[in-house]
């Protein structure tokens, strides 16, 4: 038990090294091309570091299961170096149970992780991603000038801008009939959106079609019980990848139910799962680079992880977009490569044991 505490202390160390040294650099990039926008709008210097900031819960998550290859081998190297690993194992412990302390550490980096995709990282990249759009003078589009659009079984609904989370302008409703032949078409220059899925339209024009006429009506205001929610309107207009694990699921759902393209947020929501399923691969390759050869140098084990993490990292995006192309079942692009990791690092490790 005392060695399992001291390997698993060296395992923590050296993943806040890592962290340390990673995350850092990546947010760095992240600043560099957040001061190309300075001097837009409002955007300022301060903006760009507070966006940057605010995005480091989102980086270290897509960065964690390189943070665990790299931590995790220079922890387990700096102890074969120091001759460590010699002496436990001549004191009759396995490598099997040297493992188990780095697997545990990396479970709880799982736990950690999970934590931040639901309760931290959305909210916060979110917040980031609403002040630079404010600041930029930009809008919460799907499209640039195309709106947001969405629909369920009878209506197709666009709307031109979100000018906050309660109202909308330029909001254009279409209604089709059981035989989808298109019955009205509903035009409002705002739309107020209450709780109760009741919305508000202002200054409508409603054309209703029949097969000799098209009659056309204006109103000041018309009520209208919406097919979406407030906070599907808000779920729309985010990257999928910015939603927290439970978003995901609702949205998901709810495409799917409205006969839409849940596929690009279905891969979002596996890829989660998938990145602590990679976190998971990237720490059992970690253990044959000690194992195989014990006494050779730390500084060629952390290259080669190094040019590892950067294979592995094209081989997700690779596998990613290629699912989307494809249309491959969403779960299998997302899970692939981190099963395909792990199958290799266990045929390796039989070979090392």
């Amino acid at each position: 038990m005392l060695i399992f505490r001291y390997i698993a202390t060296q395992v923590c160390v050296g993943l806040i090294i890592a962290t340390a040294v990673l995350l850092p650099l990546f947010s760095f990039f992240d600043l560099l091309d957040q001061l190309d926008d300075v001097g837009k709008g409002t955007y300022r210097t301060i903006d760009a570091f507070i966006y940057t900031i605010m995005l480091l819960p989102r980086r270290f998550i897509q960065i964690a299961p390189f943070i665990a290859l790299l931590g995790t081998v220079a922890a387990l190297g700096a102890l074969a170096v120091n001759s460590e690993l010699i002496a436990m194992r001549s004191a009759g412990v396995s490598p099997l149970k040297i493992s188990m302390a780095p697997l545990a550490v990396g479970i709880g980096l799982i736990v950690f992780i999970a934590g931040l995709e639901q309760f931290a990282a959305p909210q916060l990249q979110q917040k980031a991603i609403s002040n630079r759009a404010v600041a930029l003078n930009q809008t919460a589009e799907l499209g640039k000038g195309l709106g947001i659009w969405t629909r369920n079984e009878r209506n197709i609904l666009r709307i031109g801008q979100m000018l906050h989370a309660k109202k909308a302008s330029d909001v254009e409703i279409l209604n089709f009939d059981q035989e989808n032949l298109l019955q009205a078409h509903i035009h409002a220059e705002f739309a107020d959106i209450r709780s109760n899925d009741a919305w508000i339209l202002t200054n409508v024009v409603i054309r209703k079609f029949s097969d000799t006429q098209i009659l056309l009506t204006r109103a000041e205001t018309l009520s209208w019980q919406s097919f979406l929610k407030p906070e599907d309107i808000a779920t729309l207009t985010k990257p999928p990848e910015s939603l927290s694990p439970t978003e995901l699921v609702r949205h998901v759902d709810f495409l799917r139910s409205t006969g839409q393209d849940a596929d690009s947020y279905a891969l979002a929501l596996w890829r989660k799962a998938g990145s602590a399923l990679l976190t998971i691969a990237m720490l059992m390759l970690s253990m044959p680079f000690i194992f195989g050869s014990i006494r050779a140098g730390l500084a060629n084990k952390l290259v080669i992880a190094a040019l590892i993490g950067v294979a592995v990292y094209l081989l997700d995006q690779i596998f990613a977009n290629a699912g989307l192309l494809l249309h491959l079942e969403p779960a299998v692009a997302a899970l692939a490569p981190s099963a395909i990791l792990i199958l290799l690092a266990i045929l390796w490790l039989r070979n090392v044991y």
